[in-house]
C-alpha cells in the first residue's frame, strides 16, 4: 500500500483493526509511546502520541465507539485532534460501531439528540471523513457536514448464509422484528431471493424500555425463519419475535445481527430461547464467552472495512459498498 497511507488503531478493538492492516498489507501505527493504542495518564486521562509521522498522510482511525461509549469515544476525539495537530493531510474516522445513534431524534420533550452531538464532536476534533457499518438510522449520514461511507451488512450475511448455512435456504422467509428495521431486512431478502414478513412491535409508552411484540405480517407456519436487526443489546426485542414466530408455526429461527453488544443477561436468555443460531459480526470486540457460545457465529468485517479504505485511498468508486437509503 501507498507509503502516504497510515492506519491507526484505539483500543476498542485492536484485533479487527490488526486485521484490516494485514489486508491492506501495511501495518498500525503506534498510538502511544507504551503501544499500539493510546496509553492512560495515572488519573485515568486517555495519554496520546502518535509515533510515526504523519504530516501530509492519509490517516485512517479504526475505533468503535462501542461499550464503554464514553472512553471509547473520547479516545477517538483525541487521536483525531493529535493527528490533525500534527499535520495529517485527511483523517478518516472509521468506526464500525456508531455509538449514541440510536438517539437519533427526540421522542419526548427535554431529551437530547445525542447522535447529532457526537457528529459534531467529531467535526470539531476536526475529521475529514467517516466511515461506518450499518447505522441504526441512515439519516444520522445527514448530521455530518463531511462525506459519510455508510457499509451495509446484508450482502456479507447473505454470502455467509449461502456458504456455510445452504440448508437455511430451503423455505426461508426473512423477518424484520420491528415495523423500523423494515428496509434493512427487505435488502437481506432481496439478496437471498426470499419473502419478507415482519413482527409489529409496540411499546407501552416512549418511556417503557419492554417491548410487547404482538402480531406477525406475512405467513411463517412451516418455514424457517431469519430474523435481520442492526443491534442486539438485552436481546429483548430479538428473543420475543422469536417467541411469537415459533407460536405462529415458525420451524428453525435464525438471526443476523450486525453489533453484538450482549449486555445483561443477554446470553443467559439466548440459552432459552427459540433462537438456533445467531450469526453477528465483529464490529464490537466480542468477549469469549460470545465467541464461544454454541449459539454465536462471528462474521468479519474486516474485509468489508478494507476494501472500502483501499477505495477511499486510492479515489475509487465506493458506491457498490454502500447503503443505498
Amino acid at each position: 500500500m501507498n507509503e502516504r497511507l497510515r492506519l491507526l488503531s484505539g483500543s476498542a478493538n485492536v484485533k479487527l483493526a490488526g486485521q484490516v492492516a494485514e489486508l491492506l498489507g501495511t501495518e498500525l501505527c503506534q498510538a502511544d509511546a507504551g503501544g499500539l493504542t493510546p496509553g492512560r495518564f495515572p488519573d485515568g486521562e486517555v495519554r496520546v502520541e502518535v509515533q510515526q509521522t504523519v504530516r501530509g498522510k492519509e490517516v485512517f482511525v479504526i475505533q468503535p465507539t462501542s461499550p464503554p461509549v464514553n472512553e471509547n469515544l473520547m479516545e477517538l476525539l483525541l487521536l483525531i485532534d493529535a493527528l490533525k495537530r500534527a499535520s495529517a493531510q485527511m483523517v478518516c474516522a472509521v468506526i464500525p460501531y456508531f455509538g449514541y445513534a440510536r438517539q437519533d431524534r427526540k421522542k419526548r420533550g427535554r431529551v437530547p439528540i445525542s447522535a447529532r452531538l457526537v457528529a459534531n464532536l467529531l467535526e470539531t476534533a476536526g475529521v475529514d471523513r467517516v466511515l461506518t457499518v450499518e447505522l441504526h438510522a441512515s439519516q444520522i449520514q445527514g448530521f455530518f457536514n463531511v462525506p459519510v461511507d455508510h457499509l451495509r451488512t446484508d450482502k456479507l450475511f447473505a454470502d455467509y448464509v449461502r456458504q456455510k448455512h445452504p440448508n437455511w435456504l430451503k423455505e426461508l422467509v426473512v423477518v424484520s422484528p420491528d415495523i423500523g428495521g423494515v428496509w434493512r431486512a427487505r435488502r437481506l431478502a432481496k439478496e437471498l431471493e426470499c419473502p419478507l414478513a415482519i413482527v409489529e412491535k409496540h411499546r407501552r409508552s416512549t418511556r417503557d424500555e419492554e417491548p410487547e411484540v404482538y402480531n406477525v405480517i406475512g405467513h411463517v407456519a412451516g418455514r424457517n425463519v431469519l430474523l435481520v436487526d442492526d443491534i442486539l443489546a438485552t436481546g429483548k426485542t430479538l428473543y420475543l419475535a422469536a417467541e411469537l414466530l415459533k407460536k405462529e408455526g415458525a420451524q428453525d429461527i435464525f438471526a443476523a445481527v450486525t453489533h453484538a453488544i450482549f449486555t445483561g443477561d443477554a446470553l443467559e436468555s439466548l440459552d432459552v430461547s427459540p433462537l438456533q443460531k445467531v450469526l453477528v459480526t465483529d464490529t464490537i470486540a466480542q468477549r469469549v464467552e460470545v465467541v464461544r457460545h454454541p449459539k454465536v457465529e462471528v462474521v468479519s468485517v474486516a474485509k468489508l472495512l478494507a476494501d472500502a479504505i483501499g477505495r477511499i485511498f486510492s479515489r475509487r468508486s465506493v458506491s457498490d459498498l454502500l447503503v443505498r437509503s
